[in-house]
């Protein structure tokens, strides 16, 4: 027994080694660190009382410390006091992380999501790579709360992945490795063996997948899905044939910062972690001390709180003309809606007044992302997928809940890239 308690020892300390040795060997020079704060206070400054509670900003703000701690609470209310009933899977669980940065306990919201993994399985053997990013996130969550109780849940997913033929999607893979490395990591001894085969299995691939994405710069991907993959190779017990040049990453990151290509909060959220050696598998480790008797309060700019008369009409057309595509259309309603609202909050009132525009949305590392309407769904193979535009403005590719809404005309162009 002695024996076995020394190995045990030695290797959850060589796990504990790579990954510190990883993170380490790369960090924001002291003289860029100003970059890095200028981004955290953009992020900061987009939480208001009129903003939509955004539980992605709240965990990055917790893993590297909130320069503003009136909207670190501000934020933390939000969402205790927002309703989850109607969340998706990838939702729910990013509710369920963010409160638990923030020493809140969402014990009912971590019984429910439990039931729905248990249930859970994909929508077709060949579904989107895209579609696991919610069930990751849900694995990450529950393993965080409950490991031996997430073990057959994270075991039945991770079987899924591997029998999985759609091609690889970045931030699907990144967040699966850090759901997995969660459990591997948690795995109690006396275990079956072969849970720590299947899970190394998966993060092996995983991870050798993100290294082939690599450039030569060291932007993995592209600059956006940079942040998550870090995290990912950050703690991965198992490690690419390639060897990563962290640094060099870091590097890449910190001049596309200079360049002003991280404006957008979500942006922002997805990668400050990573600049500070942090992910999403220290959110347990945070400590802090969580006041429930007084509440913050931000002013509430840079518009008033809605009222009926602040509603705005918007024009929303879906169109489809691509060839090959069984059903075309090119279809408007017009639906009115508070203005500041989100995308989703359009599409459901469209939806609620004619059954032409039911949609279905993914979840992604940016949030939901319109992947279906009137029964058309993006297809990676055939490179389609459906674009939100404003004019001729993109609206961040389809993000519908987190992205405030202050347009008249937009259109849902099914497109190839």
């Amino acid at each position: 027994m002695a024996r076995f308690s020394l190995c045990l020892l030695s290797l959850l300390w060589a796990m504990a080694a790579t990954s510190t040795q990883t993170r380490s060997s790369c960090s924001v020079p002291p003289a860029q660190q100003p970059l890095v704060d200028g981004i955290q206070v953009l992020m900061e400054n987009s939480v208001t009382n009129s903003a939509f509670p955004n539980p992605s900003i709240l965990i990055a703000m917790n893993l590297v410390g909130a320069h503003n701690l009136e909207a670190q609470k501000l934020l933390t209310y939000k969402l205790m006091d927002s309703d989850t009933a109607d969340l998706t899977i990838g939702q729910l669980a990013l509710n369920i992380i963010a409160l638990s940065s923030s020493c809140r306990d969402p014990e009912n919201q971590v019984s429910i999501l439990q039931r729905q993994m248990e249930n859970w399985a994909p929508s077709r053997p060949d579904a989107e790579a895209s579609s696991f990013y919610g069930p990751s996130l849900a694995i990450l969550a529950l393993c965080q709360k409950n490991p031996e109780k997430t073990l057959p849940v994270a075991a039945r997913f991770a079987k899924t992945l591997l029998a999985n033929s759609s091609p690889f999607n970045m931030d699907t893979g990144a967040m699966a490795t850090l759901a997995l490395t969660c459990v591997y990591n948690k795995i109690p001894v006396g275990s079956e063996e072969g849970y720590r085969t299947l899970f190394g299995q998966v993060l092996k691939d995983t991870v050798e997948n993100i290294s082939l994405k690599i450039k030569d710069n060291g932007i993995i991907g592209d600059i956006y899905s940079t942040g998550l993959a870090m995290q990912a190779l950050f703690v991965s017990p198992k490690q690419p044939n390639k060897e990563w040049n962290c640094q060099k990453t870091m590097d890449a990151i910190l001049n596309e910062i200079k360049q002003g290509k991280f404006h957008n909060p979500m942006s922002i959220a997805q990668i400050l972690p990573s600049l500070e050696g942090k992910t999403y598998l220290d959110v347990p480790h945070l400590s802090c001390s969580p006041d429930h008797e007084v509440q913050p309060t931000l002013p509430s700019y840079p518009s008033p709180v809605p009222t009926a008369a602040s509603n705005i009409s918007v024009m929303y057309t879906i169109n489809n003309q691509l060839r090959g595509v069984d059903l075309l259309f090119n279809v408007t309603t017009e639906v009115s809606v508070r203005s500041g609202s989100v995308l989703l909050v359009v599409l459901e009132e469209a939806k609620r007044k004619n059954s032409m525009f039911k949609f279905e949305t993914t979840m992604t590392s940016w949030g939901l992302v319109v992947s279906s309407i009137n029964d058309i769904a993006e297809n990676v193979n055939h490179k389609t997928y459906w674009q939100f535009l404003s004019g001729t403005t993109p609206l961040m590719e389809g993000v519908a809940d987190y992205v405030p809404f202050n347009h008249e005309h937009i259109t849902a162009n099914f497109t190839q890239y």
